[in-house]
């Protein structure tokens, strides 16, 4: 039943991001509405980890999962991008190191961030 409860929360808010998202005259994607509203409502408490945490440890655990549909959609798609498979090839690789040394920066700047409080107590 608690899994229940987690999923329903993360689908409530995904529905509610997705009404936003068609209520905003600009072009934003439901998903990243949702990712949103979901960091403000663990940010300001209405919302605690625990509430999640199982639903989300699921999600990231099965996450190479749900990247499936996208690498069969790519290879239905091979006769649309095969005359432009090399630039392809380099977004991909380039938008992935760009990723990782975002990722990193933002753990090192987390890290720090939290590092400066703890020289205060």
């Amino acid at each position: 039943m608690k899994l229940l409860i987690q999923i329903a929360i993360v689908f409530g808010i995904c529905l509610l991001g997705e009404g936003i998202s068609m209520l905003i005259p600009i072009p934003v994607p439901a998903s990243v509405v949702s990712m949103v509203l979901l960091f403000l409502c663990l940010l300001f408490g209405w919302l605690r980890e625990e509430h999640i945490r199982d639903k989300a440890d699921f999600l990231l655990k099965n996450m190479a999962f749900f990247f499936i549909p996208a690498g069969v959609s790519i290879l239905e798609h091979f006769d649309t991008i095969k005359g432009i498979i090399l630039p392809f090839l380099f977004i991909c690789f380039f938008t992935t190191i760009l990723t990782f040394a975002a990722t990193a920066g933002t753990v090192a700047l987390v890290s720090r961030w939290m590092n400066r409080g703890e020289k205060y107590e």
